[in-house]
C-alpha cells in the first residue's frame, strides 16, 4: 500500500501504549490496534484529529505517502479496471 500509518513509531517515540492512546482519545482499542499495525483500509478523519491533538503532532508525522516503485505499471493496471 502506498499510504503508511506511522502510529507505532510515534507511540514508541513518546513511550505510550496503544491503551494509553485509546484512553486519552476515546477511540476503541481495536481501532487503535488496526491503525497501529496498518491493517485498516479507511481512517476516520475525526480520529486522526483526536490523535494529532492528544499527541501534539502534525498529520505528516502519522501518515506518509510511499509511492510504488513502478508507478507506470500501477497506473496502467488501474486504467484497465472496469
Amino acid at each position: 500500500m502506498a499510504i503508511r500509518i506511522l502510529l507505532s513509531r510515534k507511540l514508541g517515540e513518546i513511550r505510550w501504549t496503544q491503551a494509553d492512546l485509546a484512553r486519552r482519545t476515546g477511540i476503541r482499542p481495536s481501532t487503535i490496534n488496526d491503525m497501529y499495525h496498518e491493517m485498516c483500509e479507511r481512517v476516520n478523519l475525526e480520529y486522526l484529529d483526536r490523535i494529532c491533538t492528544v499527541l501534539n503532532c502534525d498529520i505528516t508525522e502519522l501518515l506518509v505517502y510511499d509511492p510504488p516503485q513502478n508507478r507506470e505499471e500501477v497506473i496502467t493496471t488501474y486504467r484497465k479496471l472496469p
